[in-house]
């Protein structure tokens, strides 16, 4: 146990550290495009992809970073996507809103294609599950929707992760959003729906764990909507590290020398990750049409 609490934690700080390294570059004008964060909504991401292995693939969000990291993409590849380097994740052509890692199960697209994954898991019975993360905004989108329909009608292995922030981008949740709880769609397509508190890590964690399980056994899709607030500044009382952090000491379960120990390892990853990132080469004219076509 004491492992996998040192290891959630390093998850979170790692998403944590890279999302400010991130906010401060784009600021340089270094970063082509934008850089959209997933600070403050660490514990959604590391408490579902803690239970998640390589029979797993997940789709996530613009706001992807986070669901990237805890899933188990190399953070030195991301941050030289971020920076549209030849040595990135995708060889720059991605950017920050579309960081893809096949050979880590991640899968850019969304609900529709987490069902063609979860299909995939179980026609081949392989035990893997699909998941789909996306924001309040998603959740009014049709195909969001058709899929949880899908997923429910075919039975399929699949997690729906609504991360609801009360603001689709600057649209708040109460005035396009017709139901208080995304989560209370469910029961529309005959499927569980939770509601968890996504400042939460161990809320998060148990849920998704009995989702998890029940759709590994055939049980089906779930719907967990993670709720929280954006974060910025100096929000401690809503901050899920701060949570997790205070709960582990007071309990005796880790010390908080450990913390500041791997507090200090990823600081010193994400430093070396931004370094190499500047240093490496950009993709040429040549590169252009690499990438498009499957060679068979």
């Amino acid at each position: 146990m004491t492992d996998a609490l040192r290891e959630a934690y390093r998850v979170m700080r790692t998403i944590r550290t890279f999302e400010e390294r991130v906010r401060d570059e784009v600021a340089t004008g270094e970063i082509p495009g934008f850089g959209h964060l997933h600070a403050g909504e660490e514990a959604s991401a590391a408490g579902v992809c803690a239970h998640l292995d390589d029979r797993d693939a997940i789709a996530s969000t613009h706001r992807g970073h986070g669901h990237c990291i805890a899933k188990g993409v190399d953070v030195k590849a991301m941050m030289a996507e971020i920076y549209g380097r030849k040595t990135g994740s995708c060889h720059g052509k991605g950017g920050s809103r579309h960081i893809a890692d096949l050979s880590n199960g991640i899968v850019g697209g969304g609900p529709p294609l987490v069902c063609g994954t979860a299909l995939a898991a179980k026609q081949q019975h392989t035990g893997g599950v699909g998941v789909a993360f996306f924001g309040d905004g998603a959740g009014n989108q049709g195909t969001t929707l058709e899929a949880l329909n899908l997923a429910s009608v075919w039975d399929l292995p699949a997690l729906f992760i609504a991360e609801n922030t009360g603001y689709a981008e600057a649209t708040a949740s109460a005035w396009s959003v017709a139901s208080d709880n995304i989560a209370d769609r469910a029961a529309g397509f005959g499927v569980p729906g939770v509601i968890v508190d996504g400042f939460d890590f161990f809320a998060v964690h148990e849920a998704a764990g009995e989702a998890i399980e029940r759709a590994r056994g055939g049980g089906g899709p779930t719907l967990i909507e993670v709720k929280f607030t954006r974060y910025s500044g100096q929000r401690e009382s809503l901050d899920c590290l701060k949570w997790f952090r205070d709960r582990v000491t007071d309990s005796g379960e880790l010390d908080p020398n450990v913390l500041d120990a791997i507090d200090a390892e990823v600081a010193k990853l994400i430093e070396e990750a931004v370094s190499e990132a500047k240093a490496a080469p950009k993709p040429t004219k040549d590169d252009l049409e690499t990438d498009v076509y499957v060679s068979y």
